[in-house]
């Protein structure tokens, strides 16, 4: 029995699909104890767009620790905060056109997601919040009650309240438009839904399944929470970062969320960082009513600056990353097309996109298949049927096609066609 048995909870979940002790990894590859490499399609679950272990994050990051500068600050100011706030500022607002003011939440995502349900309720003077079908904001109470999976509600405990979930884009299929419903109900007073402080939206739901939020729907959704003046919050923390192309999922559409969540890959690093992104307005926050001790983790900020100024003082990453998009799309509808029988398709957005089974019991067959040829890659969705691919950003070309290599010819098993061996590993 070894020491996870023995000793950690039943809660574990990667560790089931994943059953090795990984050692070391680097860029795009993972390496376990007996030295065997694996390519990795998960990326911490997004939380690791640059990749394991960049050199240039990581030079930045030990040149800092050795220097004895400050790891742990609570909210006092330090110098690697205002790197990074000035990072924020002048590679990523200013040149967007966006004003924001910047609060450190604790270090999680749900707890950014916790805080700007607490402020948006505080501005408006309302309990409620509108959350969207599918949608997944987290495991806390207050993101959970928002979030759509019955898996993680059940998990609770406790009525999970001053929540309403509506139809994301395309859920009552292609020809509704789902902020015409939206509009209707909270104009109507007999409606039964009371008018909420708040709607959270993600553009790409990523755990949901990689459902995609249509950039007119973006839009008719903002001028609905203008009209009945509800706040627009976006949950970016998956999706941001650079992940669907754009440092923000909601650039291309050009809306001005009233708050902007982040986290997963904002530290670049994997190391744990969150923020809330609030119109200034909106700070009305009063000092410590949103606290937590771990959100001064300065080793991330000097992660984040140094990530904010190596790929995003110009367009060549997000154009790189829109070039590797535009290569993974088409070699996902190449596999549903050749495997699928019309019953498997495309999904996603960006270097967030996937393939959708019929079932989960058949989308489970193809990770397995995948890992027992050195890939890692999970699946999302209601009933875990999309197998995933979230790529690390900065993934070669080659690892990325030798990756899809991999997942065609387990695809191809799992739906009882000629097997297509992979390719040769990437060195």
């Amino acid at each position: 029995m070894t020491v996870f048995d023995r000793l950690e909870s039943e809660v574990q979940s990667y560790a089931r699909s994943f059953p090795v002790i990984f050692e070391k990894a680097e860029g795009a590859w993972l390496t376990d104890t007996d030295g065997k490499r694996y390519l990795d399609f998960l990326a911490g679950a997004g939380s690791l767009n640059y990749g394991h272990n960049h050199p240039v994050l990581q030079e930045k990051l030990i040149d800092y620790i050795k220097s004895n500068g400050i790891t742990h600050g609570l909210d006092m100011h330090t110098k690697a905060k205002a790197a990074f706030l000035n990072a924020m500022e002048s590679k990523v607002l200013k040149p967007r056109n966006m004003d924001y003011k910047i609060q450190f939440t604790g270090p999680t995502g749900t707890n950014a997601v916790e805080a700007a349900l607490k402020l948006a309720r505080r501005v408006k003077g309302r309990e409620t919040v509108i959350s969207f079908t599918n949608g997944f904001h987290g495991v806390t109470l207050g993101a959970l009650a928002i979030t759509g999976n019955e898996h993680h509600r059940g998990a609770a405990g406790v009525s999970l309240d001053n929540a309403v979930a509506v139809p994301f884009d395309g859920y009552m299929g292609d020809g509704a438009d789902t902020t015409e419903y939206l509009d209707r109900v909270l104009g109507d007073n007999s409606s039964g839904i009371a008018l909420p402080a708040a709607i959270i939206v993600e553009t790409v739901q990523g755990e949901g399944g990689l459902n995609v939020a249509d950039f007119d729907w973006l839009r008719k959704l903002e001028q609905v929470c203008r009209k009945h003046d509800i706040l627009l919050i976006v949950d970016d923390i998956q999706a941001g970062c650079g992940r669907t192309g754009t440092f923000f999922s909601f650039e291309p559409a050009g809306i001005k969320p009233d708050m902007v969540t982040l986290s997963k890959s904002l530290s670049a690093y994997g190391l744990p960082l969150a923020v809330v992104l609030i119109k200034p307005e909106y700070d009305v926050w009063h000092p410590g009513e949103h606290n937590g001790t771990f959100r001064g983790n300065n080793h991330a900020f000097v992660t984040a600056a140094a990530a904010l100024d190596h790929f995003w003082s110009d367009d060549k990453f997000a154009s790189d990353i829109r070039d590797k998009a535009d290569f993974l799309g088409k070699r996902l509808e190449q596999i549903a097309e050749r495997y699928g029988d019309g019953k498997i398709y495309r999904k996603g957005r960006g270097l967030m996109q996937g393939i959708c089974f019929e079932s989960g019991e058949v989308a489970s067959k193809v990770t397995k298949e995948c890992f027992a040829h050195n890939l890692v890659i999970e699946t999302s969705g209601p009933e875990d049927e999309v197998v995933k691919c979230l790529v690390p950003l900065i993934i070669s070309k080659e690892d990325l096609a030798h990756g899809l290599d991999i997942l065609e010819m387990a695809t191809a098993k799992a739906m009882d066609k000629e097997i297509v061996a992979p390719k040769a590993a990437a060195e």
